[in-house]
């Protein structure tokens, strides 16, 4: 169908199996998958009577169920794995503007999973529900993100998402959360005075001092700006001191985790995430980011900083800069190759050959050779070896290795590749090589064997040749 009716419109959208991808056909048929790494197409439900694109639609996933929502003229339908049916609206609102809006996207609300609708005109964002307005200086662009939107102007970038419970209890006015006692109660201890210990019994008389300390961590973490994040940690760090036994790990971790954000966000770097997007994300994918953008001395700070295992952290980096250093054109072969066994040593889980394969399939063959040399396994470097045709150098590296599987393979290789007269000179050449050989033509081609005997002048092989054949 696809084939025959061509791509309409597509969509990709999130679910609890990975990134989905959603399609209208030229027939006027949805058809997704909830997961690209594993891309098997489900189609749709058909919709009754539409024979034109619909005004709009969007993809929704929740509770492992995805769903497409489309609005043809005054109706809506909802499309699920089995049936179309039409749906009521779930609420009207009145904008009061005359122009159509440029935008519509969700805002999602990670805490509770519902959703709000950002309305965006050329200069006038609206959330529709609350009729939340915003005036912008400039036109502007939204991005649904997982816990908010992305305003992207010129030369402004703003994010609009609603405030997480933990930094309301605090901040708002006159509140009496543990959290909000405890940041007045550190700043009262800072500037020595005896309201600190106020607030304090306070909160330890109705025993919520391990709540305070927890919703000053949580609420570091959605602050962007230090000051406000160090002024939360020192409350709780100072609310932890009379507490017995308070587990220290939520603090350590969250220190960790604001020292990356906080290195990431900065302008020259340019990655503005969320606390809860960097957790959605990960710090595998976050580094695999830094890589890409070939940010290697912060991608291996941060690796060394939060102690990752080397082959997680340090050494996958190495390897990355080490691909992408092959494909400098303006340093020679040796310089090249020298610069990369200074930096990587003999750093565990580094795979030179890995790094040779690239410079090859840059078409750089001798710097390919010369990073091989650096490769300790011998049957790591075999493989390649044959692949750019250096097979003699092939059989010497894999009698090197002790391997008699590793010997066949490039033995059998040279036979396919060499005359069969070319093939047995370099097997004599070669006494561990051309004994595995002849056992091999002992079981499996018995007349090669003779023809080895006649190569090689050994009248003594050859006669027990055709006195066993005799027998047989």
């Amino acid at each position: 169908e696809v084939l025959q009716n061509h791509v309409l419109e597509a969509k990709v959208f999130h679910t609890e199996y990975g990134t989905g991808v959603a399609i209208l056909t030229g027939a006027h048929r949805f058809s997704l998958a909830t997961n690209i790494e594993d891309l098997k197409l489900r189609r749709m439900p058909e919709v009754p009577g539409l024979q034109k694109p619909p005004s709009c639609w969007a993809v929704l996933s929740q509770d492992r169920v995805t769903i497409v929502l489309l609005a043809v003229g005054q109706d809506l339908y909802l499309l699920d794995n089995t049936s179309c049916s039409v749906v009521e609206k779930f609420c009207e609102f009145n904008s009061s503007i005359r122009s159509p809006p440029k935008q519509m996207v969700w805002c999602m609300r990670p805490r509770s999973r519902q959703r709000a609708v950002v309305v965006a005109w050329e200069r006038q964002l609206m959330v529709a529900g609350n009729s939340t307005e915003f005036v912008l200086d400039e036109d502007s662009y939204l991005v649904p993100e997982l816990d908010g939107v992305r305003i992207l102007c010129r030369t402004s970038h703003e994010f609009l998402h609603e405030i997480p419970e933990a930094s309301q209890e605090i901040f708002k006015i006159a509140s009496m959360a543990p959290g909000a006692l405890l940041l007045e109660a550190q700043k009262e201890y800072e500037k020595e005075s005896q309201k600190a210990d106020e607030y304090l019994r306070e909160i330890k008389d109705q025993k919520l001092l391990p709540e305070a300390v927890s919703q000053c961590i949580e609420a570091a973490g959605y602050e962007h700006e230090p000051d406000t994040q160090k002024s939360l940690l020192r409350a709780a760090s100072f609310g932890k001191c009379f507490i017995d036994k308070f587990p220290p790990e939520s603090f350590v971790h969250m220190c960790q985790d604001l020292r990356v954000l906080n290195a990431i966000r900065d302008y020259q770097i340019g990655i503005p995430l969320t606390f809860t997007q960097y957790k959605r994300l990960t710090i595998e994918v976050l580094l695999d980011r830094l890589v890409l953008r070939r940010l290697y001395p912060l991608a291996i700070r941060i690796c060394e900083y939060l102690r990752l295992s080397e082959i997680q952290g340090v050494s996958r980096i190495l390897a990355h800069w080490a691909c992408y250093k092959v494909q400098q054109k303006d340093k020679s072969d040796e310089e090249v190759a020298q610069a990369i066994n200074q930096k990587l040593g003999d750093t565990p889980g580094i795979s030179y050959s890995e790094i040779a394969a690239r410079a090859y399939d840059c078409g750089r063959t001798q710097l390919a050779i010369k990073l091989l040399e650096y490769e300790p396994r011998s049957g790591e470097q075999v493989p390649l070896l044959l692949k750019m045709r250096w097979s003699k150098l092939a059989l010497s590296k894999a009698i090197e290795s002790g391997d008699t599987d590793l010997v066949y393979t490039v033995v059998l290789h040279l036979k396919n590749e060499l005359n069969r007269g070319t093939f047995f000179m370099t097997l004599q050449n070669q006494p561990v090589a051309l004994s595995l050989y002849c056992q091999f033509c002992k079981h499996q081609e018995r007349e090669t064997l003779k023809d080895l005997y006649n190569q090689d002048d050994n009248h003594q092989e050859l006669g027990n040749f055709h006195v066993h054949s005799s027998y047989s």
